[in-house]
């Protein structure tokens, strides 16, 4: 139901938004360069003792292959002298003085050690300390078998085998057991003289790597000084975009972001430019009409014509304070923080109400008829208090000042399932169709309207509504009366907080 307002306390209109600030860490710088290198020379440095260790395996086992195949030599030679007994028994090896241990002569560097077994376990010739092998009933006769084992405290590499000897009246065969041992000096001299042909040309060639790599990532990295270059010798209003052809293809993305930052910040300059030479231009003619209203009141001694000069000076002085007004809030608005970061929970009706009360004044000077409307139940939205009364103040002043004596306007909260609605009506002469787009610039007034104004109005709500993610449409009035007076009603669409409020049937506008 629409209802006439009482005059109310004014609303406290300093309520200015503090943002909150926030302690930044100190920024810590990072090399490219240094941390390609790092992340490059850290495995390196790891793998380095890692192919060490894997290169001493590699090289006993190349050691030990031919020191093997020697014992296995001797071991075949001690069986075949072995073999060379008659009967059941077996003689020993030929005297050390013969040529038959010729082959088990030691040298300089390492030990030989032999040692043969009857079947029944009796010693029958060799060294009695070379410890037998572990569990002989697993090995197969007639095969060379190698294990390390020890003798005096002493590692050493034994070669063995068993063989099956006839045991005379017995029909079982009885296992004689030849083995042959050496010590192990040889084998870590050779395995010694590998790693240092593997390992000292490394330390030759691990520094001509380190000096390739730091020479690599310097050149490869030089595009990048190249670009810091070509943008640090641009002139400060060079804002033309980077070309992208003179860049490495990895660069490329980074580039285009730039370009795209570069764009956003020309067209904001620019658009500073403009409102900047517009507010100046629009600032002229009330400074101008003073300044001559000032001059004429000066030069008059008829006490009624320095009453009028002083009454449009002040209208002048009214008309330069709304536009330096209007200008204030719409740079306000434009610096607003964006993604919601200053918004809060607001109750739009009683928002409404208490910047409807702030206009009933006006609106009795100007004899129209200002009404409130808004549902029973409360709706809520997320936004900032300040910039929206300045939104629905542009718009009752809009409504007011286009409204003639004897009109109304209407302001009226309502909602949606998901949608709070904010409209205010008037009777005035409505905004025809192909004007709808253009209303909504800066400094942009309709041809013979004939109503004083800045032009600001409606950009400072496009732009308020902009920062609430909301939408502003144009409608005629349905509920005007005079075909010559259409009225115009603006609906700003914004999102529910809190959407529990009854739906509403909507209302179609044309």
């Amino acid at each position: 139901m629409k209802a006439r307002e009482a005059p109310a306390d004014e609303v406290d209109d300093d309520d200015w938004f503090e943002p909150p600030t926030t302690e930044q860490d100190d920024t810590i710088e990072h090399s490219l360069f240094g941390e390609i290198l790092d992340w490059m020379l850290a495995p390196l440095l790891l793998l380095w003792p890692m192919s060490i260790a894997i290169t001493y395996l590699v090289a006993k086992g190349i050691a030990n292959q031919p020191f093997d195949h020697a014992l296995e030599d001797s071991v075949t030679v001690l069986t075949q002298q072995v073999k060379q007994a008659d009967g059941t028994l077996l003689r020993r090896v030929p005297d050390k003085n013969s040529s038959g241990r010729d082959f088990l002569r030691g040298d300089d560097v390492d030990t030989l050690y032999y040692l043969v077994v009857g079947g029944r376990g009796e010693y029958l010739d060799g060294d009695r300390d070379l410890p037998p092998p572990q569990d002989p009933d697993k090995y197969r006769s007639g095969m060379v078998l190698f294990r390390n084992d020890t003798i005096h405290g002493t590692p050493v590499r034994v070669a063995f085998t068993y063989l099956d000897m006839p045991s005379g009246s017995d029909d079982e065969p009885r296992r004689t057991l030849v083995q042959v041992a050496e010590t192990l000096e040889k084998r870590a001299q050779l395995a010694n003289e590998i790693i240092k042909g593997v390992i000292l040309p490394q330390f030759i060639i691990l520094p001509v790597i380190l000096a390739l790599v730091w020479f690599a990532l310097a050149r490869g990295l030089s595009p990048l000084a190249q670009l810091q270059e070509r943008i640090r010798a641009r002139p400060p209003d060079d804002l033309s975009p980077i070309e992208s052809g003179q860049v490495p293809e990895e660069i490329t993305p980074l580039v285009g972001s730039l370009n795209e930052m570069l764009a956003r910040l020309s067209l904001s300059i620019d658009m500073q430019k403009r409102f900047i030479a517009d507010a100046a231009h629009q600032m002229k003619t009330p400074l101008a009409g003073m300044r001559m209203q000032s001059e004429l009141a000066l030069r008059q001694t008829d006490h009624d014509e320095i009453h009028r000069s002083l009454l449009q000076l002040a209208k002048s002085s009214e008309a330069a304070t709304r536009l330096v007004n209007q200008l204030l809030a719409l740079a306000r608005a434009e610096n607003q923080p964006q993604a919601g970061t200053a918004f809060e929970p607001i109750e739009l009706s009683e928002l409404a109400r208490g910047v409807v009360q702030d206009w009933v004044q006006a609106s009795f000077a100007q004899h129209i008829d200002l009404g409130f409307e808004q549902p029973a139940y409360s709706i809520m939205i997320s936004g900032n208090a300040m910039m929206l009364r300045e939104l629905l103040s542009n718009l009752i002043d809009n409504a007011l000042r286009y409204t003639p004596l004897g009109g109304s306007v209407t302001v009226r909260v309502r909602s949606t399932l998901e949608l709070a609605i904010l409209e205010v009506e008037d009777t005035g002469p409505g905004i025809p169709q192909a004007e709808r787009a253009h209303v909504f610039e800066r400094f942009y007034r309709i041809l013979g309207s004939n109503v004083d104004g800045s032009g600001l109005g409606l950009a400072i709500v496009r732009e308020i509504a902009q920062q609430h993610g909301a939408e502003v449409d144009i409608f005629n009035n349905l509920r005007a009366q005079s075909p010559k007076l259409p009225g115009t009603l603006l609906r700003l669409s914004i999102a529910l907080l809190l959407p529990d409020a009854p739906e509403e049937d909507d209302i179609t506008y044309g």
